[in-house]
C-alpha cells in the first residue's frame, strides 16, 4: 500500500510540474513544450478529471474531444500496458466522432444539461470508467514511476 500512495505521489508531482510548465493554459503552443509522455499523462488526468466531475459530455463540451480522442492518447494507453483502457478509450471516440459537431454550439445552462439526455450512452461510458478509474490511476502512476526518466526535460 505504501508504494502505491507513493508512486501517486510521484505522479502528482509530475502533473504540477506540467501544469506548471504550460502555465496550466493548454494551446498548441503550451502543448509543444512538452513530451509525448507528458502530454499523455496530461491527457489522462484531464480525461479523468472531467468524466468524474461532468462526464463525457462535460469534457467534449468543455473542448478537450480533440486533444483526448484526436490525438494517439488511446495508442499511448496500449503502450503503456493498459490494453482494455485503451479500448475503452477508442470506443468513446466513437461516441465523441458521432457528436462532435453537435457540441460545438454555445448552449445555455438548460440546452447544456439536455445533452446528457441526448447522449445516454454516454452516461454508461462515464459509468464504466467511474468503476475501474482506481486500478487504471494506479497502473499509471505504477507505469509513471517506472519509467519516470521518460518524464524529464
Amino acid at each position: 500500500m505504501m508504494e502505491k500512495q507513493k508512486n501517486h505521489e510521484v505522479m502528482q508531482q509530475l502533473l504540477e510540474r506540467i501544469e506548471k510548465k504550460i502555465g496550466e493554459n493548454l494551446t498548441a503552443e503550451t502543448m509543444s513544450q512538452l513530451n509525448g509522455n507528458e502530454l499523455t499523462l496530461l491527457a489522462y488526468h484531464i480525461f479523468c478529471r472531467e468524466i468524474l466531475e461532468g462526464g463525457m459530455v462535460q469534457l467534449i463540451y468543455n473542448g478537450y474531444g480533440p486533444f483526448i480522442f484526436e490525438n494517439p492518447f488511446a495508442k499511448a494507453m496500449r503502450l503503456w500496458g493498459l490494453k482494455d483502457f485503451s479500448k475503452f478509450i477508442y470506443a468513446a471516440r466513437q461516441l465523441y466522432e458521432k457528436s462532435s459537431e453537435d457540441f460545438k454550439k454555445d448552449r445555455n445552462d438548460e440546452e447544456f444539461m439536455a445533452l446528457y439526455e441526448q447522449y445516454p450512452e454516454m452516461e454508461n461510458m462515464d459509468d464504466e470508467f467511474i468503476e475501474q478509474e482506481p486500478q487504471i490511476t494506479a497502473m499509471i502512476s505504477d507505469y509513471v514511476c517506472a519509467h519516470q526518466d521518460l518524464f524529464k526535460d
